[in-house]
């Protein structure tokens, strides 16, 4: 099943984004269940949040996965929605 992460970052927190990047990045990869994801952009081109899609088991599986991101961990996010998702097109 598959679940979008969309996150909005704490204001003034883009260094926190980047000091924690290479470890979001690793958990990516290493919990092989994100099958999509990208930072989203603010108005002059700034990291600010993220949205992620996961393929995991349940909601349950989805909630466990963001609360273990490194982003989550380091307190990054200013809010945090988690959605089933539904994929038509692409």
């Amino acid at each position: 099943m598959r679940f979008a992460l969309m996150t909005k970052d704490k204001p003034g927190a883009l260094q926190t984004r980047m000091d924690n990047r290479e470890a979001h990045l690793a958990y990516i990869a290493e919990t092989g269940v994100v099958e999509m994801a990208g930072p989203v952009l603010d108005d002059d081109g700034q990291m600010c949040g993220s949205l992620i899609v996961l393929d995991v088991e349940d909601l349950a599986a989805a909630q466990a996965w963001a609360d273990n991101d490194p982003y989550a961990k380091a307190g990054l996010f200013e809010a945090v929605t988690l959605r089933a998702w539904k994929k038509v097109i692409g």
